[in-house]
């Protein structure tokens, strides 16, 4: 339910308290940021918008250009693609590839989801790079994140290999993570997949490291990353029933504390909120005040239901504000945008939505008009004048 308490002036503005505040999520993380992807509430926010290095976590950049290529038709699943001495060099988490090597652009998709592979972002990287080399890539994926808007993220390679100014945010990685999922929903399950054994050549490196896959919460992808800079990082998603989180993290100092703070993240998400309606279409929020109109007022409505993610622990009533300028100058149409409906849930950001007329307020005739103007003026009688001195 909404509350609103009104209060009169040339700018209306009607309001009430939430009762409870919102559980906070207490994160050891260095930098992190949460997101429902179903209603675009932002979760929890630790310094995320801080250009941090990203390890391997950068590794989702070249697979989002990688998909994008295949999308488009500049490669394919099927294409061999050759493995440079540049690429061979990578060590690390990586394929052991070597320069005899053609490998197919699906095993190198695999290979840097699964298992991480340096190696396979370079051959993916000189493959698409503009010049042919993974530091022409790796301008390319800048220029690229800039347009995405990841204003944060500049990259020096292909894979997060430490480097003096290769660094993300995390709400960029979340965001990177969101266009994934939703761009590419035919390669999305693939970050799904939790082993692959590439040639039988690296059995102690088959395994996907995420540490969420398979423990039954709905985890499917994307990636996690380390480097002794960095920490102990994931960029992970889940869904469960028709939600889905987002989430990226870093600055961990052990694979342990990642999986943990992971299952977490996830945990408090589903179980702390919950999607609450909170006005319905047609239903009356406010009303305005009409100047000059055959009526006095107007109701005033959202134009859908609108439903939010909540706290659990939110008592029934909601902080509402409705700000408008007034009174509205008559004639008004029916659906016609006059306020805004401003909901601030206790410790998470703000909603704006708009209000719009529920009928049509024609203007008033000349008794309706010179019945206003005498209200008006013998207000302002009534009212005197204002004593010496009187602000």
């Amino acid at each position: 339910m909404l509350s609103l308490l009104r209060r009169t002036g040339c700018a209306l503005v009607a309001s009430a308290a939430l009762a409870l505040p919102a559980t906070a999520f207490d994160t050891s993380a260095r930098a992190a940021f949460v997101l429902d992807q179903s209603t675009g509430t932002i979760l929890l926010s630790k310094n995320a918008d801080q250009p941090m290095p990203p390890a391997s976590m950068s590794k989702l950049m070249t697979l989002y250009i990688a998909f994008e290529a295949i999308r488009d038709g500049r490669l394919s699943l099927q294409e061999r693609l050759p493995v440079s001495s540049h690429a061979m060099s990578y060590r690390g988490s990586t394929m052991f590839l070597d320069t005899t090597d053609r490998v197919s652009v699906s095993d190198l998709l695999r290979g840097i989801i699964v298992l991480s592979g340096n190696d396979a972002c370079a051959v993916i990287a000189e493959a698409l790079s503009p010049d042919g080399t993974e530091q022409g890539f790796a301008k390319f994926m800048t220029r690229r994140a800039q347009q995405m808007g990841m204003t944060n993220s500049v990259f020096k390679n292909s894979n997060g290999w430490p480097a003096s100014g290769h660094v993300m945010s995390m709400r960029d990685l979340a965001l990177l993570a969101k266009h994934l999922i939703t761009d590419f929903p035919e390669y999305y399950p693939m970050f799904a997949e939790t082993t692959f054994a590439f040639d039988g050549r690296a059995p102690d490196n088959t395994r996907n490291r995420n540490p969420l896959l398979g423990l039954g919460i709905g985890a499917d992808g994307l990636k996690t990353g380390h480097t002794r800079e960095a920490g102990f990082g994931l960029v992970g998603s889940a869904k469960q029933g028709n939600r889905r989180v987002i989430f990226a993290f870093t600055g961990l100092n052990s694979a342990e504390a990642r999986a943990e703070q992971a299952e977490a993240i996830v945990n408090w998400a589903f179980r702390q909120f919950a999607e609450k309606t909170v006005a319905k279409s047609g239903q009356e929020i406010a009303r305005a005040d009409v100047w000059m109109g055959a009526e006095d007022s107007v109701g005033l409505a959202v134009q859908q239901d609108l439903s939010l993610l909540l706290p659990v622990l939110e008592s029934r009533t909601v902080t509402g504000e409705v700000v408008f300028t007034g009174p509205v100058a008559a004639p008004v149409e029916a659906g016609q945008q006059i306020a805004q409906l401003i909901i601030r849930p206790s410790g998470l950001p703000e909603h704006t939505v708009p209000l719009v007329a529920m009928t049509a307020v024609a203007k008033g005739g000349f008794l309706n008009r010179i019945r206003t103007v005498s209200k008006v003026l013998l207000e302002r009688l009534n009212d005197g004048p204002k004593p010496e001195g009187s602000s």
